[in-house]
């Protein structure tokens, strides 16, 4: 159920009057509907969270930038707002249909031009979130100081201040010798399968963004965390943009960040497969 005043927000800033508003499933962060009016169809999301505003105005950079790199669909954004303390983003409707036959060589060639627009540093514009959670992007110019330093160690520091603890040893230095250096690429930044959807011809489209000029593997290993991606598109992918050597044997390190995101925001059930890691490298 829609909250009255956001309601009657959304039916100024449109001057469309809402028909009905449907709630939809799939988000563990935000209350997500279907907002049908006199005249179109749009998703709003809303949050009552301290940060919310910031978190959608930080969403919505992210998904001009992945707009900017004219690969995938990306949902436009009507407005960024706030009413009695929640706030909301109001975007775009995408109806999604079955996946067309081509759809995953698609996404994988899509993918390898989104990663191929760089910048000078590794980092963005501003900082961002992951989830609920502060993502910093301080520029930097190799890519394994930026992801200890942006990435790790203030994940490491909320989970030390939640109670979880860790013996890094060597952890650091050892994963540097193991990122090779490349260009800065645009990542999607939290692509699990649940931000990858179809439009109306069963064309790829990405939601959600975490975005950043990152290692371009990031995206490649948190696409294998839970799954949900074919061997086709990771085939395609590589016959447009192919990774360096052994990226396999490093996907691990890059799920390191998104595991220790888990364990901050869910907690101890994500504990294991993060010490594991870490012992593995430390």
């Amino acid at each position: 159920m829609l909250d009255k005043a956001i309601h009657k927000t959304i039916e100024e800033l449109l001057d469309e009057e809402i028909v009905q508003a449907t709630p939809l499933t799939g988000g563990d962060i935000n209350s997500v509907s279907k907002i049908t009016t006199s005249q179109a169809t749009y998703v709003i999301k809303v949050n009552h969270h301290a940060t919310a505003h910031a978190m959608f105005t930080a969403e919505e950079e992210g998904l001009k930038a992945l707009a900017s790199s004219k690969t995938f669909k990306i949902p436009g954004v009507i407005a960024v707002g706030e009413k009695n303390k929640t706030a909301f983003i109001l975007m775009e409707f995408i109806a999604s249909k079955p996946k067309a036959k081509t759809h995953d060589p698609e996404f994988g060639r899509m993918l390898a031009r989104l990663h191929k627009n760089t910048f000078a540093k590794f980092g963005f514009t501003n900082h961002n979130f992951i989830g609920t959670l502060p993502q910093y992007n301080q520029q930097l110019e190799k890519a394994a100081d930026f992801y200890i330093q942006m990435r790790l160690m203030p994940q490491l520091e909320m989970a030390a201040k939640n109670g979880f603890r860790f013996n890094l040893g060597r952890l650091f230095k050892n994963i540097t010798t193991l990122i090779p250096e490349e260009p800065p690429a645009l990542v999607h930044g939290d692509l699990w399968s649940g931000n990858a959807i179809t439009d109306a011809n069963g064309h790829p489209c990405l939601i959600d963004p975490a975005v950043f000029y990152g290692h371009r593997e990031t995206d490649l290993a948190m696409m294998q965390l839970f799954g949900g991606f074919s061997k086709q598109i990771f085939d395609s992918y590589q016959n447009n943009y192919p990774l360096e050597k052994n990226w396999r044997q490093r996907i691990d390190i890059w799920q390191l960040y998104y595991l220790l995101v888990h364990v901050n925001l869910f907690g101890s059930s994500y504990y294991g497969s993060v010490k594991n890691i870490i012992e593995k490298y430390a």
